[in-house]
């Protein structure tokens, strides 16, 4: 199948670079390129694209403001963002994971790894490996005070449901935890899959992002 890309960035080299290569890529379709996050917007919803590669810093409407605004307008399916970015831990990144990212990449990837990434995005994959989504999440999430009472949020997850999301947030793989839980890997996903449609979030990053603001688990926790 071919995979329909948005290209995001403000810089029109680079834009131009990347969307050269993909349309010189087998199954690689590019169906706009957006020079800021207002332009990004319109045209998510007009060619409603697989993969949206998303600069995060730009002038005017950011990459962050404007992942929000594709992920909340649905309807689904809701693209696949991937972000570009200099720096791996900084807090736009983080933002971008909170806003519903499902990956990043430096700006100084190489094209076969670029390639690589959108195809296992547009698949379903995440590009967050636990360690970076950790060090992320325990560097910049804002930790709830623990003599507030905990939010509701979580309330209309089941105990099992619960157990998943904290042991994802742990940075577990779906075959780690179901050994941890002694349950199947597709009842892993499953409970995921559950879980992210009763909270309505769009990636596991946004999980693993809700069960620290809400003090399911807290840094350094496993």
């Amino acid at each position: 199948m071919t995979t329909r890309v948005l290209v995001v960035d403000d810089q029109v080299l680079i834009r131009a670079g990347v969307a050269a290569l993909l349309r010189a890529a087998p199954q690689m379709e590019v169906v706009g390129e957006a020079s800021d996050g207002d332009e990004a917007v319109q045209l998510a919803a007009e060619q409603r694209p697989d993969v949206i590669l998303m600069d995060i810093r730009m002038p005017g409407t950011s990459g962050i403001v404007a992942t929000e605004q594709i992920m909340a307008a649905g309807p689904d399916p809701r693209p696949r963002i991937l972000v570009l970015t200099t720096f791996d831990l900084d807090e736009y990144v983080y933002a971008a994971l909170r806003a519903g990212a499902c990956g990043f990449l430096l700006k100084d990837t190489g094209p076969q790894r670029l390639l690589a990434a959108i195809a296992a995005v547009a698949e379903g994959d995440t590009l967050f490996s636990p360690s970076v989504t950790r060090r992320l999440i325990e560097a910049y999430a804002p930790q709830p005070d623990p003599a507030t009472p905990p939010p509701e949020t979580l309330d209309v997850l089941t105990s099992r449901e619960l157990d998943v999301l904290r042991l994802v947030a742990g940075g577990l793989s779906n075959p780690e935890i179901a050994e941890t839980l002694v349950i199947s890997e597709s009842t892993v996903k499953t409970h995921l899959n559950r879980t992210m449609a009763k909270l309505d979030i769009g990636s596991r990053a946004q999980a693993v992002v809700l069960a620290y603001e809400t003090g399911l688990v807290t840094p350094g926790s496993r």
